[in-house]
């Protein structure tokens, strides 16, 4: 075996070259709000330049700002720039506040600043993404594009060509050897350019530029043949995961010596990813928590007042990769279910006590683990933790249920803020809870958990389906 590696972890260029332009934009706006402005250029403004740049790149990492987006969401990126560069510039007040130079500093020179790093950030984007959007219609730097395989994963690689403008992609066509009934049903007969073979000679006759190989995973040995005949060509080669393994996939490269592997999987937050994570459930748990202490302090007083048995109620759940965690909750019931055999609450329940109808409704009986978030056990945002006995009765009945336990359960969730919360008597019901729970690991940003934070908020407390 060779001791190359068979993948390497692709990089982008054009981040990369957005990095570079974004200091090089940031250092500008502040050498003409100096020159506007006329201040002096002491060690403190050093200070601060150095600062915000480096504050701006972590937040643009923390926003997904380098990421590829697509021309429709030009928008969307440029609210991220801003919103990072509003952070950095957020953090440089504090940060000389904290150190008593701010009075070193114009106020007027540090906003000029800032508003003109917001046109200098926008204006070389903007360029860009013209230049991006048009290059089609100029007829510059076209590539020609086939896909082989007429799949639904071919249909949609096509439909995301279309979308995207800024790619500069000519599309020649779809090339299988199926015939017409068996291709994919979207896809009529007309839009099968020819078969395999004719893919594979255009692209030795040098009228391929980027080939796309969208079969199903078990036509390995296919497969294995196109790339052979194309080994002799300089056209750029894709292999597309069919349905199923693009359902499941984080697309990460791991190494292990020599061997390669890819995960399928693997929880999002790893890296500097949990680094994000967890600092964001630290500054938020103590936030609230300081906020709420005195609900906390009345709730808990209500609740040995009106009923007899512990406020608090622990339930074993659990957590992060299937770890048993004890959850806190002010307790809602009279008895204190933590069994193998758990009944879950259902409407008039008579376990359940008047205040603790009230707490269950708005969501009160949850504000305990806002502790456990800051012990570590439970984020602010993830899937709702759910009692052992029901885990081991769903994980048999529901595809991929375990799953959901690749991140850290949370207070809240993308299931939750979309309605799918509290009593699960169907497998429907518990089907699609899942099915949110997946799209939400699968997507985590730390962009996709504040957008829940928010809608929590304004919605997410109060629920007519919890019991």
């Amino acid at each position: 075996m060779s001791s190359s590696r068979t993948f390497k972890l692709s990089g982008s260029s054009d981040a990369c070259f957005y990095r570079l332009f974004d200091i090089f934009a940031l250092f500008f706006a502040f050498q003409c709000s100096a020159l506007f402005y006329n201040f002096n250029l002491s060690s403190f403004y050093m200070v601060s330049v150095l600062s915000v740049a480096l504050i701006y790149l972590y937040c643009a990492e923390i926003f997904s700002t380098y990421r590829s987006w697509r021309a429709g969401k030009f928008r969307v990126m440029m609210l991220c720039v801003w919103g990072a560069l509003l952070v950095s510039f957020a953090c440089l007040f504090f940060i000389s506040f904290i150190f008593k130079f701010s009075e070193s500093l114009s106020r007027i020179g540090i906003s000029l600043w800032f508003l003109l790093s917001m046109l200098y950030l926008y204006l070389w984007r903007l360029a860009v993404y013209l230049y991006k959007r048009n290059r089609r219609k100029f007829g510059s730097y076209l590539r020609n594009v086939a896909i082989i395989g007429a799949t639904e994963t071919a249909a949609y690689l096509y439909d995301e060509i279309e979308k995207n403008d800024e790619l500069g992609f000519k599309f020649l066509g779809f090339f299988d050897d199926r015939n017409p009934e068996r291709l994919f049903s979207k896809l009529a007969s007309h839009d099968v350019a020819g078969n395999i073979q004719k893919a594979v000679d255009l692209a030795r006759e040098g009228r391929v530029d980027v080939l796309y190989i969208a079969l199903p995973m078990k036509a390995e040995k296919r497969i294995a043949d196109i790339l052979l005949q194309l080994g002799d060509t300089t056209v750029d080669v894709h292999i597309i995961p069919d349905f199923l393994l693009s359902n499941l996939i984080h697309a990460r490269i791991e190494h292990v010596g020599e061997v390669d592997t890819l995960s399928v999987f693997e929880s999002p937050c790893i890296g500097a990813h949990e680094f994000i994570k967890r600092t964001e459930d630290i500054v938020f748990s103590m936030i609230i928590l300081l906020l709420i202490s005195p609900l906390l302090l009345v709730i808990a007083a209500a609740v040995k007042l009106t009923s007899a048995g512990p406020v608090i109620f622990k339930q074993d759940r659990y957590g992060l990769d299937g770890r048993k965690i004890k959850v806190w909750k002010f307790r809602s019931m009279a008895v204190t279910e933590n069994s193998k055999v758990v009944t879950q609450a259902t409407k008039n329940d008579v376990r359940i006590t008047k205040l603790g109808r009230f707490l269950r409704r708005t969501s009160l009986d949850e504000l305990p683990q806002f502790l456990n978030v800051l012990e570590g056990d439970m984020s602010i945002v993830g899937p709702r933790p759910h009692a052992v006995a029901h885990n081991e009765e769903y994980r048999k009945k529901v595809e991929f249920y375990m799953f959901r336990h690749k991140a850290k359960p949370g207070i809240t969730g993308w299931a939750q803020v979309n309605g799918w919360r509290g009593e699960t008597d169907t497998l429907i019901k518990m089907a699609k809870r899942v099915e949110y729970d997946l799209h939400y690991i699968k997507n985590w940003s730390l962009l996709f958990d504040i957008k829940i934070i928010i809608i929590t908020i304004f919605k997410g407390f109060k629920n007519e389906n919890a019991y």
